[in-house]
């Protein structure tokens, strides 16, 4: 299974929080939840999962329903 990171457009890092490479599972997620100066990469496999922590996770997405649904944003 892929999992996608955030980089940052000019610094070319992966976007971490608390030490975490933020990742998901769905791209298309990603390229809806998160825009402006970060692309949607493929997370490097040598990357171990307990390195990463998953978007769900993130505090100030608590509020936010998996899966995605477009209409839950209008």
């Amino acid at each position: 299974m892929s999992r996608y990171a955030l980089q940052g457009t000019n610094s070319r890092d992966l976007i971490t929080w608390n030490g975490k490479i933020l990742v998901h599972a769905d791209k298309a997620e990603l390229e809806f939840l998160f825009t402006g100066d970060v692309q949607i990469v493929e997370c490097p496999r040598d990357i171990p999962p307990e390195q990463t922590l998953p978007v769900r996770y993130h505090p100030q997405l608590a509020a936010v329903t998996w899966p995605l649904n477009p209409k839950d944003f209008r």
